[in-house]
């Protein structure tokens, strides 16, 4: 796969994840809909996931290899991947059958930040930092 084609097909994977989180919150997570949207982004994030793990990272960590700094930028980017993984796994499994009340609204609004900040931050630095590699 091309740079230009993974980095687009990723940005818009987090394009979909975003309005898919924000479409649960307008349909409701106890409502049918909502719940097809929590498995609908659910297999968005995973299938997302191993995009990066296939082509994105094995490119990023090799160039770490030689370069100290960008080793360093992936270790804490890892770290935090883990982070997020676990919230988002622990998530839907705790909601997979609906939730409601303070504490829904609570973990969907730690789970919807993090993946927000995280998306961020890997458009900003890391496929910024895979396009230089092809450049």
């Amino acid at each position: 796969m091309n740079e230009k084609k993974l980095i687009d097909e990723l940005e818009k994977d987090h394009r979909e994840i975003i309005k898919t989180f924000n479409d649960i919150v307008q349909v409701g997570i106890s409502s049918v809909e909502g719940q097809k949207k929590l498995v609908e982004v659910k297999k968005i994030l995973l299938s997302h996931l191993q995009k990066e793990d296939k082509y994105l990272y094995p490119e990023l960590l090799k160039a770490g290899e030689n370069d100290q700094v960008l080793k360093s930028t992936l270790d804490t980017f890892a770290a935090d991947m883990e982070d997020i993984t676990k919230h988002a796994l622990s998530f839907f499994d705790k909601y997979e059958s609906g939730g409601k009340g303070i504490e829904f609204a609570k973990d969907f609004g730690v789970l919807f930040s993090k993946l927000s900040i995280r998306i961020r931050r890997e458009e900003a630095v890391l496929y910024e930092l895979y396009k230089k590699l092809h450049i």
